[in-house]
């Protein structure tokens, strides 16, 4: 019986279970906190993994770079153009935020502004705070901005101490590894997780308190349409001269495969096929461009995570100006760097980025408990913004680098 459950694919789990919770709150009333337990558990063990997960595969994906030295033409227009799109995409994300306002109104266990603390830090102390006097002390007292800051520190480290520093780089990759085994084997706990959180959330509220999270759904839909088809397509159209139409039904079936399987990682052998055969990019282009994408270019889990900051900051009542959008848009941009390619990992990634408006841990656990139910079908959605954007970046760098086969382009897509 235990064995077949297994067989199940995780997402049907997490469905099915989401289907019965809602069915379990909305017969058993408040009566379904009783089983609050269950949600908390799972937040703890999400909490739990947070640190540690950012800082070895933020650490293993600077290292994953390679040399820097051997980086070369092709690895700068890579690495800029990653890290452009997905500047493009928190911008986006932010701005439907800021406009659809997707967590005005939203009251989660009845949190309000005068209850939180409000931050007396200036732009200038943030900004210092950036770097930790201890690194240590941040790893324990889960200070994001300062472990990503000591993580991309630590990881150009290794790459530029070269052979000596190979073996501590193994380390780190060898450690994200192990993260991602233990992040499996969190994420096994989500079925039951998502049937606590959701017969509670309906069993104190009713079935319509469902709907609060229609707008933030409508806020990310529409910053994906956006980033896919106006980003993107004015890369191949303005940037490379080449055909958007064309692009697009080139790379349906990796999107496919994106969306089914909730990983970069996973859908990386279809993406790479992809590329070569419909798009004309050559082999060396896309057997290096690819896998450094699966590994650190993430624009739609960027944009995801930025519209989760600027929501719980709605919910709880946090002031935005200019500083703190900005301060988003730099954490989200260079976490999402070391963002598993595993489902839902970017919930891992929203600590770091709420930590520049000071939304501490357990206001962090409300908002993951109030959207992970959700999670999934969106997280299959930003996985098909990040392989989209994986493959707009590996055409842009064939074409530059004279490694694109137009002819290839503009024929007809294999299937």
């Amino acid at each position: 019986m235990i064995s077949k459950w297994f067989e199940i694919t995780l997402w049907k789990r997490i469905m099915a279970m989401l289907v019965l919770g809602i069915i379990f709150g909305a017969v058993a009333g408040e009566a379904a906190t009783s089983i609050d337990w269950i949600g908390t558990l799972f937040i703890r063990l999400i909490r739990m993994i947070v640190v540690p997960l950012v800082f070895i595969t933020l650490v293993a994906g600077v290292v994953a770079m390679g040399d820097p030295k051997k980086l070369g033409s092709l690895g700068i227009k890579t690495m800029a153009l990653y890290m452009g799109t997905t500047l493009f995409a928190i911008t986006i994300g932010l701005t439907f935020a800021a406009i659809i306002q997707p967590g005005v109104g939203v009251d989660l266990a009845g949190t309000t502004a005068s209850t939180l603390p409000q931050s007396t830090m200036t732009l200038e102390e943030r900004l210092l705070s950036i770097i930790p006097t201890n690194p240590v002390q941040a790893l324990t007292e889960a200070n994001m901005l300062a472990i990503i800051f000591f993580a991309l520190i630590l990881g150009a480290g290794i790459l530029v101490a070269g052979e000596k520093g190979k073996a501590v780089g193994k380390v780190f990759e060898s450690g994200s590894d192990v993260m991602l085994k233990i992040t499996h084997m969190v994420m096994e706990v989500a079925p039951f997780g998502v049937f606590s959180l959701i017969s509670g959330v309906v069993g104190t509220g009713g079935i319509s308190k469902l709907l609060d999270v229609l707008p933030l759904v409508i806020c990310f839909m529409s910053a994906c349409l956006i980033q896919v088809i106006f980003t993107y397509g004015a890369i191949m159209k303005f940037m490379l001269k080449l055909p958007p139409v064309r692009f697009f039904k080139g790379i349906t079936g990796a999107q496919l495969v994106a969306f089914s399987t909730s990983s970069s990682s996973g859908s990386l052998p279809m993406t790479m096929t992809v590329a070569e055969e419909n798009l004309g990019v050559s082999k060396t282009v896309a057997s290096s461009v690819l896998p450094l994408g699966a590994t650190i270019n993430m624009d739609g889990s960027a944009l995801y995570v930025g519209i989760l900051a600027v929501f719980a900051a709605q919910v709880f009542g946090v002031p935005m100006g200019l500083a703190e959008y900005a301060l988003i848009a730099f954490a989200a941009t260079i976490a999402s760097i070391g963002v598993a390619a595993v489902p839902s990992a970017s919930l891992f990634m929203l600590a770091a980025v709420m930590d520049v408006l000071n939304i501490d841990g357990a206001q962090t656990a409300i908002i993951v408990g109030f959207i992970f139910p959700f999670d999934r079908p969106l997280d299959m959605i930003r996985t098909v913004v990040n392989v989209s954007g994986d493959l707009t970046v590996s055409t842009a760098v064939a074409k530059w680098e004279g490694e694109l086969d137009e002819e290839t382009f503009k024929a007809e897509p294999v299937d």
